[in-house]
């Protein structure tokens, strides 16, 4: 049985979905999207996260405080990270990672944060979900030093960094997930990336509500719009929409291992 496009990573909780989430799960089905993982990037949130995820069949959530958010929110450890991904619907920690671009929260907050949730990825089993920007030095040293004190599943989501970050990741057995940049004008960088990396290590996003791809830049971005962008990483790889579709697919259930594929198949 073919499979249909999973949104690896979008944000169902946000403001911008207030009231509006049927109609978003429903638009995302009508379009071919088959799954949808909705992200947590506030722990203290993780309620509502968790009961977006329960009221949807198909709709799945992480656990995790982005970086932004590494200082404001209630220090968290790894036991609770653990504690709280025991619900079945949780497939994922995360996200996490480092953000050197707005530095909402002090680089060394978010080196502490980022190093709990690897640790609970790797006691789990459950894939770490990597948000990086401008922060390639010491995200590679990171994502590095910790896969020697013990494997641990992963990927870099909305990737748009480097080709040596990358490199790094994909020989640290990481994935990359790509979301509707590919699309913009300005990014032909990241495309040729794109055209580099294995067929085996791609998933495709929304990032909704951000980062709406062509046609719909401006609009606020969900996910049944991942179609667009999945279209032009097809077209970057040189194979058809639906083999795109299958492979991404198989690939994130190869990664986020908890979510049955019945899940996806019955879609």
């Amino acid at each position: 049985m073919s499979l249909p496009l999973i949104d690896s990573h979008c944000h169902l909780d946000f403001p911008d979905f207030a009231g509006k989430v049927d109609d978003v799960v429903k638009r995302a089905q009508d379009a071919g999207v088959g799954l949808m993982l909705t992200i947590s990037t506030k722990v203290s949130e993780f309620d509502k996260i968790r009961a977006l995820a329960e009221r949807f069949d198909n709709v799945y959530c992480s656990v995790g405080i982005h970086p932004h958010e590494a200082a404001s929110e209630p220090e968290i450890d790894t036991e609770r990270l653990i504690e709280l991904a025991k619900h079945p619907k949780v497939v994922g920690i995360g996200e996490t990672g480092l953000d050197y671009f707005y530095e909402h929260s002090p680089r060394e907050e978010q080196k502490k944060s980022f190093r709990a949730h690897i640790a609970a990825a790797r006691q789990t089993g459950l894939p770490l979900i990597v948000h990086t920007r401008d922060a390639d030095d010491d995200m590679t040293q990171i994502l590095s030093e910790e896969m020697e004190k013990g494997a641990y599943p992963g990927l870099l989501h909305c990737f748009s960094s480097s080709d040596a970050l990358a490199r790094c990741a994909l020989d640290l057995n990481l994935y990359l997930s790509f979301s509707g940049i590919v699309t913009f004008k300005n990014a032909e960088g990241l495309r040729d990336t794109v055209r580099h990396v294995p067929m085996d290590r791609i998933l495709v996003e929304t990032d909704a509500p951000f980062l709406a791809p062509i046609p719909n830049r401006g609009k606020t971005n969900e996910p049944g719009f991942v179609v667009h962008t999945a279209a032009k990483v097809a077209e970057l790889k040189n194979v058809t929409k639906d083999e795109l579709a299958q492979t991404t697919s198989e690939n994130f259930l190869r990664l986020f291992s908890r979510v049955p594929r019945q899940a996806v198949e019955a879609q």
